[in-house]
């Protein structure tokens, strides 16, 4: 996978309660996917784990954003179709991850029928530690999706982008899946234009404007 950001795929040192310097806004992204057994075992862990979360009421759907356009600083734009919350704790050590994909062979009313159908793969995602929440984005000019994340430890969010590069790569071609994660910054800090300043070689993930639906 290619590095779509700064430090070109090391994620930033730890300090026992946060970050430390100027690693604590330095994006990366895009490290090898997780051998297929331990991401195997990391997404059946979620869908085990999703059953409990329904039970205790721990997964929600607010509509607040639901229609909002996103425009990203690469010119291209979507409309945010689906948001998933998760009940939780306050967050202690905040980051963003962005992920974004091509489908092969979905074209026209094929997105529709996606944008319908992916409701399903939620067991996939919301059982993995750390998730706060997800954006859903529908598809851009160039059929690219994209989905918006706020993670409990960037640690964490680049565990689950890793094990999520094979579950896509079964329905994407491998060369268009890519992810970024931010750490600091919570998704309503990105959406507000926070990341602006941050250093990175990529734009498709930097969020500009966004407007109401």
């Amino acid at each position: 996978m290619r590095a779509a950001t700064g430090r070109r795929g090391t994620p930033p040192e730890r300090a026992p309660n946060g970050f430390e310097g100027s690693e604590e806004l330095t994006p990366f992204g895009d490290r090898p996917p997780l051998e297929i057994r331990d991401a195997v075992r990391a997404v059946m862990r979620s869908v085990v784990k999703t059953p409990a979360l329904l039970a205790t009421r721990r997964i929600h759907r607010p509509r607040a954003h639901v229609g909002d356009e996103v425009r990203f600083a690469d010119g291209t734009s979507a409309v945010i179709y689906r948001e998933t919350v998760i009940r939780r704790p306050p967050t202690r050590a905040p980051a963003v991850l962005v992920v974004a994909f091509r489908l092969r062979w979905v074209r026209g009313r094929g997105h529709a029928m996606f944008r319908a159908e992916s409701l399903l793969n939620t067991p996939l995602f919301v059982g993995f530690p750390g998730l706060v929440s997800k954006l859903w984005l529908t598809h851009d000019a160039q059929g690219r999706y994209r989905g918006l994340y706020e993670w409990d430890d960037p640690t964490l969010a680049d565990a689950y982008a890793r094990a999520l590069w094979r579950v896509l790569s079964l329905v994407c071609p491998t060369s268009s899946i890519h992810y970024a994660v931010l750490p600091g910054l919570r998704r309503d800090d990105v959406l507000g234009g926070a990341d602006h300043s941050l250093p990175g070689d990529a734009e498709w993930w930097r969020p500009g404007r966004v407007f109401s639906g």
